[in-house]
C-alpha cells in the first residue's frame, strides 16, 4: 500500500474570503460568479484546498502502482492566467458539451478559461454536473 498525503490538503481558509481578496476585479468577478455556480450545480459546500483551490466534495482513488488517496471531488481556481476548473478524473467523453462551451483550453484534468464571458455558461454547468456524475458512479465519494 502506497498511501501518500496529498501536497495539496483541505484548510480551514473561507473561498469566499480568498475570492474577495483577489487583486484583479475580473477575477474576482468571475471567482464570485463561479462560486456560486459549483455551489449550485453540485449542491455541496465549498471548500479550500491549499492556497488558492476551491474544492467540493471528495473522492478515493487507488492507482495501478499501489498509490491511493482522496482529493477534491471537482472544483476551481481562479489563477491569474486562467480560470481553472478542475473536473476529475479528467475530460472522458466530454467532446460534445465542449465543443460547444466557447473559448477555452483543456489540461489532464484541467479546463482552462480566459474569462466567463468566452464561454457559454449552460454548457459550463452540464460539464460540471457529468464530471460529479462520473466520480459519484466510479468512486468513493463524500460530501465533505
Amino acid at each position: 500500500m502506497n498511501k501518500k498525503a496529498n501536497k495539496t490538503q483541505p484548510t480551514k481558509l473561507s473561498p469566499k474570503k480568498y475570492i474577495s481578496g483577489l487583486e484583479h476585479p475580473k477575477r474576482r468577478e468571475d471567482g464570485l460568479a463561479l462560486l456560486e455556480l459549483f455551489n449550485n450545480v453540485t449542491g455541496l459546500d465549498p471548500v479550500m484546498w491549499g492556497e488558492s483551490i476551491i474544492g467540493y466534495g471528495r473522492y478515493y482513488y487507488k492507482y495501478d502502482s499501489g498509490r491511493e488517496g482522496e482529493f477534491l471531488m471537482t472544483g476551481f481556481s481562479p489563477r491569474k492566467s486562467a480560470l481553472s476548473l478542475y473536473i476529475m478524473p479528467g475530460y472522458r467523453d466530454m467532446s460534445e458539451p465542449l465543443s460547444r462551451l466557447g473559448k477555452h483550453k483543456l489540461g489532464k484534468a484541467c479546463l482552462y478559461i480566459n474569462k466567463l464571458d468566452d464561454v457559454d455558461v449552460n454548457v459550463l454547468e452540464e460539464i460540471i454536473l457529468q464530471g460529479v456524475e462520473y466520480m459519484r458512479s466510479h468512486y468513493q465519494t463524500w460530501n465533505k
